[in-house]
């Protein structure tokens, strides 16, 4: 009987080590006072909710995005996101034929609990075969879809089990981008 007691000993010992190490990686993040997001992280999170198509002026024009690719340039204080774009008339949703970069920096809104673009800005525009009025028109609408969607959706949602995990008196403070890697800083 001796000899079971401390294997069995040993044995929880060990199943306490392992659940400790699979929150481990949560807990110390917050120790340093922020959370680091990769962009395999985003990446993973737009391939899931992407293709989207939206419907803008009430279904006069519909806009879908898809195969988003998510960048960090080096040095760049921002993210850049390129999607496939199609536009299409009356309800329909149309080949997808475009294509747009934007980039934008990012905040954290409680409200959905998840990483938002912040300020995005189009840095390219192609609807192959469409004149200059067309585009530009169609560049307006991609615009206030941008916006819309930097307001509402977020790109990334932060774990929950995380969240759970602040240190008392702590509250998500600023969101940047750094090294390639996206950094969420605590404010205390």
């Amino acid at each position: 009987m001796r000899r079971i007691r401390p294997a069995l000993a040993f044995l929880l010992l060990s199943l306490a080590l392992l659940a400790g190490c699979s929150t481990l990686g949560s807990v110390s993040a917050w120790l340093n006072g922020e959370v680091a997001v990769t962009p395999q992280q985003l990446q993973r999170s737009l391939d899931r909710r992407f293709p989207r198509t939206f419907d803008k002026l009430g279904g006069l024009v519909m806009v879908t995005l898809a195969d988003p690719r998510l960048s960090i340039p080096p040095g760049d204080s921002r993210l850049r996101l390129a999607f496939d774009l199609g536009l299409g008339a009356l309800g329909g949703e149309g080949a997808t034929t475009g294509h747009l970069v934007l980039a934008s920096g990012l905040r954290y809104d409680t409200a959905t609990q998840g990483l938002h673009l912040d300020n995005p800005e189009l840095l390219q525009f192609d609807v192959p075969g469409s004149g200059d009025l067309l585009q530009g028109g169609a560049r307006g609408v991609v615009n206030s879809l941008l916006a819309d969607y930097a307001r509402k959706e977020p790109v990334y949602r932060l774990d929950e089990d995380l969240l759970a995990k602040l240190p008392a008196g702590s509250r998500i403070g600023k969101v940047a981008i750094e090294r390639g890697t996206v950094l969420v800083h605590l404010d205390r």
